[in-house]
């Protein structure tokens, strides 16, 4: 697409130009599409088939046409389009479905405003064009995804006379852009109506200056790891090999040293497969220079990392539908604060950092958000009020022929490297759908698969989504009969199984029902006992931390709270996993230090001694 980047053997090929944007509009708009395939309402192949099909399905003698690394955002993207062409497709993730950067995000669906305000400043056609694809992209998102996701209005306060004019010129270009796939046209609110819509907004800040109004805009919302399992889950109903905890710790290469394969790990077992494939896609994200250079150990790298740090904060901080956008921190930074799952989470940073699998907050981090915050709140913004901090790191891509980092860019490249492999970064989860389309376009393109049908994501709806209706909730909760307790359930419980499961809701009020597993987890959250069994024969979900972070989102929401739960969780995975005590202890233990990693670690030393010290 236009505004995209394609790096082929090293060197920077850019396609803007030809058709200009109203080819980019004829090839964006989507349909409302026809029916949902009939396989869509299925049930996904449990995991020791998935590894009989593995061992099995890629032999030198009948390969797989794609063979996808990473199992994030953009490799369960890659799963989908490719197995919905009729290509033979594996993929293979180290750890869980999204549990690197892909469910650490903003769970913003959106264009970038800030991208927009950089693009006129700067007359950069390229961030423009970026701007261009999310926005259209955001509702074919919306649109495939419905109970995942939603339209959220986020307000901009104005504290200085000539902000109210200037940001409205700003959003009203974002919303032209959108054009006819814009959700609402922003609007100005007077002082008075801002602090009527947004009650905790300060009227007066600290700094002297008063509230001259706000501007109202609507972006996206979304659940994003829960979006990377119905992604993961929708590509193996539509005969994808799909594989989490499993590890490539080689590339196969011929004769020519070409990539024709990878030899996995299945790190539950300790049992290593060769598995072969016409065509390999590395979409490893932050780790893509680590894959590649399993291949090529001196190869340039292209991935330069980025903290991105968010809090989780109680719900009173903001009212339950309105977000509020800091445009301006005091180093320039922007800042969000925005209801999700009843609660309210605000960031994100942007500094350079390590690149680990279990990134960390630190207490400056963590401190500089809640500062930020503070200036625009009549809330008193304490510390103690944090109950879950997450890090992620986005993978901003490098051409691997610049000499500084200037480059990096938050668009989607893809590059194919001497040894024919195939690397997909960059990008963001908004235009997730794009990066895959993109990648198995290539894919097929050097590999000759001339049998693969055109890409179809951009109406296809995904698992959960083709019974969704808004009032669902109604149904589960007139049709669910509370074990021990005959009545209507909890419409609180009922309208978070839909916006968690979709049309999928009714198993797990079923399961609930006949195994008496209708009981929460932990107090103050609607997470049921049921879901844990639901999640392990149906989404894949192998360890706690699959559960508590991915699953569910309850590590991200209350770290102590999920410390609550995760013995009960543990107790439940063990019975269906069929887990010996030793096991079931060991895991438990795993668990409980991933959530160490939900806080920063200064944070996490002064409560321990402060513990000590209490006892």
């Amino acid at each position: 697409m236009a505004a995209r980047r394609v790096l082929q053997g090293g060197a920077l090929v850019a396609l803007a130009g030809a058709g200009g944007l109203a080819a980019i509009t004829a090839s964006l708009s989507a349909s409302d599409g026809g029916p949902a395939p009939s396989w869509i309402h299925g049930r996904v192949p449990p995991r020791a088939e998935q590894l009989r099909r593995l061992s099995h399905h890629g032999s030198p003698a009948a390969p797989y046409d794609v063979l996808i690394i990473g199992g994030g955002a953009t490799g369960t993207g890659c799963a989908v389009d490719a197995a919905t062409r009729g290509l033979n497709t594996a993929l293979i993730e180290r750890e869980d479905w999204a549990a690197g950067t892909s469910s650490r995000s903003t769970k913003l669906v959106h264009g970038g405003v800030r991208y927009l305000e950089k693009a006129f400043k700067n007359l950069d056609y390229g961030q423009f064009k970026l701007v261009f694809e999310a926005l259209h992209e955001r509702n074919v998102l919306l649109r495939n995804v419905p109970y995942l996701s939603n339209s959220l209005p986020i307000m901009t306060p104005c504290y200085k006379w000539w902000e109210p004019p200037y940001f409205w010129a700003g959003l009203r270009m974002y919303d032209l852009i959108a054009g006819s796939e814009g959700l609402e046209w922003c609007r100005y609110l007077t002082p008075a109506q801002a602090l009527s819509r947004f009650p905790t907004l300060c009227s007066h800040r600290a700094d002297g200056k008063s509230l001259k109004g706000a501007i109202v805009y609507h972006d996206g919302q979304f659940n994003d790891s829960r979006l990377a399992v119905a992604l993961a889950c929708t590509a193996a109903l539509a005969g994808a090999t799909v594989l989490n905890h499993a590890e490539v710790v080689k590339l196969l290469k011929d004769v020519e040293g070409k990539v024709v394969g990878a030899t996995v790990r299945d790190a539950l077992s300790g049992k290593q497969h060769d598995v072969y494939a016409r065509s390999v896609i590395n979409a490893a994200g932050p780790f893509s220079d680590e894959v590649r250079q399993l291949s090529q150990p001196t190869a340039q790298k292209m991935i330069m990392p980025s903290s991105g740090v968010h809090v989780t904060l109680p719900d009173y901080y903001s009212p339950e539908n309105v977000g509020m956008i800091v445009p301006k921190t005091k180093d320039g930074r922007v800042v969000f604060m925005l209801p999700w799952l009843d609660q309210t989470i605000a960031g994100t940073t942007d500094s350079s950092t390590d690149i680990t699998m279990t990134p960390q907050p630190t207490e400056e981090e963590i401190r500089f958000i809640l500062d930020a915050i503070a200036d625009y709140l009549t809330v008193k913004v304490r510390r103690s009020d944090v109950q879950s901090a997450w890090s992620g790191i986005r993978p901003l891509a490098l051409d691997p022929n610049a000499e500084d980092t200037a480059s990096a860019s938050r668009d989607l490249i893809v590059t194919v490297d001497p040894d024919g492999l195939i690397t997909v970064t960059g990008g963001k989860w908004t235009t997730y759908r794009l990066m895959a389309q993109d990648a198995v376009d290539k894919a097929v393109h050097e590999a000759g698969l001339r049998h693969a049908q055109p890409c179809s994501t951009t109406s296809l709806k995904l698992v959960g989504s083709d019974g969704f209706y808004p009032a669902l909730f109604t149904e589960i909760a007139q049709n669910y009969v509370v074990p021990h307790r005959p009545g209507a359930i909890d419409t609180h419980v009922a309208k978070y199984l839909v916006a968690s499961y979709g049309d999928r809701a009714g198993e797990i009020t079923r399961i609930a029902e006949q195994r008496k597993l209708g009981r929460r987890i932990v107090r103050g959250y609607p997470i049921l006992e049921a879901e844990v069994v639901y999640a392990v024969h149906n989404e894949y979900c192998e360890t706690p931390e699959d559960f508590i972070a991915r699953r569910t989102r309850l590590a991200f929401l209350d770290k102590r709270a999920c410390e609550q739960a995760l013995p009960k969780v543990v107790e439940l995975m063990a019975a269906e996993q069929g887990w010996s005590r030793r096991r079931a202890r060991k895991e438990l233990q795993r668990a409980l230090a991933f959530l160490q990693t939900f806080d920063s670690p200064t944070h996490e030393a002064a409560a321990a001694a402060a513990a000590a010290t209490t006892g």
